[in-house]
């Protein structure tokens, strides 16, 4: 049992995460080891994301005046959060860890003011992350101006060649 002041501090610092995030995915994670839930929270770590189990009752007090207070349903039963500010990664985190995981389940989430169901999440998991995007683009972007650069690199006798059959093609 949690006294008053501890509760009020709890209730406190999940406001704190709820007001800093722009993603929260609700999970339940009965039947899962300390081990793995370990694992799940060190894999979290490295990619800025928090996942925190929960207190249901006052975390339902703690989304009172929060963006997420439509989720507050969701709170029943062993429930543990996913927080963040990159929703893709942590969805594709807990997706992931999910399907070799059976007793993780993912029960919904929200993201950036908007309600998900579970096909939403694993909809969401499958998109690129900022930083694959980013990837993608540059390497569209790189592609012609390597072809470029490898005709003007060519020995003088290549460019003359290609000339040579251009010029009786026409």
């Amino acid at each position: 049992m949690m006294n008053k002041e501890r509760k009020k501090t709890y209730i406190e610092e999940m406001k704190s995460f709820f007001n800093k995030n722009s993603s929260v995915f609700v999970t339940h994670y009965q039947g899962l080891t300390v081990k793995q839930i370990d694992e799940l929270k060190k894999e979290m770590r490295k990619h800025g994301v928090l996942f925190k189990i929960t207190k249901n009752r006052i975390t339902k007090l703690a989304l009172e005046g929060t963006k997420y207070k439509k989720l507050e349903n969701l709170f029943s039963g062993p429930t543990a959060i996913a927080l963040s500010d990159d929703a893709i990664s942590s969805a594709k985190i807990l997706t992931k860890f999910a399907k070799t995981n059976s007793n993780l389940k993912i029960i919904g989430g929200l993201m950036e003011n908007e309600p998900l169901s579970v096909e939403e999440v694993a909809k969401i998991a499958t998109l690129p992350t900022l930083d694959e995007a980013r990837a993608k683009i540059v390497g569209i972007l790189a592609a012609p101006a390597q072809k470029i650069i490898s005709i003007l690199l060519a020995p003088g006798s290549k460019i003359a060649i290609l000339a040579k059959k251009k010029s009786t093609k026409t």
